[in-house]
């Protein structure tokens, strides 16, 4: 029979500002059902003690020296760490978001989340579940919104990626140079990207047009 120690949920907090990481740990520690058994200053640090000491949970920041967020969780998946990780940052945006749920994050915080969210999402996610408070939530309702393009767009994408101009693309669909450009400004938006070449690459990701 495991002894209350044994039954802990094991964190290790990885931030690399120490005033950060003191308060999660003081958040953490009065709690009879969470001991943290290490924490980190940079991403590669985080790493090396994650393999070490083998967490159950992993309070992650995005934005560390050496190695991001990001890449230690690419790495975690790459070592098949049994460490659930929950990503706890400043950045909201959707873009961080999702690219912190498809590298296998557990969970996604806010550092100016309450002590009661924090304890829930360490709890949830030891037992196995994703925690995305309500206000992640609604960003990424939001985000995947704002960024739907419609028919016509993706059909003037698809010509770009084609290397047609603007003029060409017009012809095609039989509509006017200024049509299209218009098009293709609200495509930039919904994209976030900056240029044509951007926006074609952007689009191949999230498989909405392909290259031949």
């Amino acid at each position: 029979m495991p002894t209350a120690d044994q039954a802990r949920i094991r964190i290790l907090v990885a931030d690399d500002h120490p005033v950060v990481r003191d308060g999660i740990i003081a958040n953490v520690k009065p709690q009879g059902d969470m001991t943290v058994v290490a924490q980190a200053g940079d991403g590669a640090e985080a790493l090396a003690l994650m393999k070490m000491t083998l967490p159950d949970v992993v309070l992650l920041d995005l934005r560390m020296p050496f190695m991001d967020g990001l890449d230690v969780l690419t790495q975690v998946n790459k070592s098949k760490l049994p460490c659930k990780v929950i990503v706890m940052t400043t950045f909201d945006t959707e873009e961080d978001i999702q690219r912190a749920m498809k590298a296998a994050a557990r969970g996604y915080l806010l550092k100016d989340s309450t002590q009661e969210e924090i304890l829930d999402a360490i709890r949830q996610v030891r037992l196995g579940e994703t925690y995305l408070p309500a206000r992640i939530v609604q960003k990424v309702v939001e985000g995947m919104r704002k960024t739907e393009l419609s028919p016509r767009e993706v059909e003037v994408l698809q010509w770009v990626a084609a290397g047609k101009s603007n003029k060409e693309i017009g012809a095609q669909l039989f509509i006017a140079e200024g049509t299209v450009k218009t098009h293709m400004k609200n495509i930039l938006e919904k994209l976030a990207v900056v240029g044509r070449t951007a926006a074609i690459r952007e689009a191949v990701n999230r498989g909405l047009v392909r290259l031949n």
